[in-house]
């Protein structure tokens, strides 16, 4: 999974921060590393050098094989509860997307494998009635 950082001008974009930010991200998102191709996290400060409560933005977008990307976004006092906010976000959207793939998939087994298993009982209910008949 690659990870991306961009940072506005308000924000100052230093290596530091890059690797603060990539490593908090990876270390939520560890366990999605073989779904995801990119991630790329926008941090934004949206009253320049005004404080004010919730001026620190966090937009991160996942980028997960064979699928639309996911986009969240969070707003916080500081740059370290928007960044977390954010990733918890996202872990939530991607427990959630994958969770409904696997759903299907084991859905789709189960009724490829109850097809035959249905039609097995089936078949042994005529049988069964079949030898009734003949033993009466």
């Amino acid at each position: 999974m690659q990870i991306q950082v961009h940072s506005d001008n308000h924000i100052e974009g230093s290596a530091r921060l890059v690797d603060w930010v990539s490593a908090s991200v990876a270390s939520k998102l560890e366990r999605f590393d073989d779904e995801l191709t990119r991630v790329v996290v926008h941090l934004n400060d949206e009253n320049g050098e005004k404080a004010g409560a919730h001026d620190k933005r966090c937009q991160i977008e996942a980028r997960p094989k064979g699928l639309q990307p996911i986009s969240v976004t969070h707003k916080a006092e500081s740059l370290e509860l928007a960044l977390d906010g954010a990733v918890d976000k996202l872990e939530n959207a991607l427990n959630h997307q994958f969770g409904k793939l696997r759903s299907k998939r084991m859905a789709a087994q189960s009724l490829a494998g109850g097809g035959a298993a249905g039609q097995d009982a089936l078949l042994e209910e005529d049988f069964l009635a079949d030898e009734l008949v003949r033993n009466s």
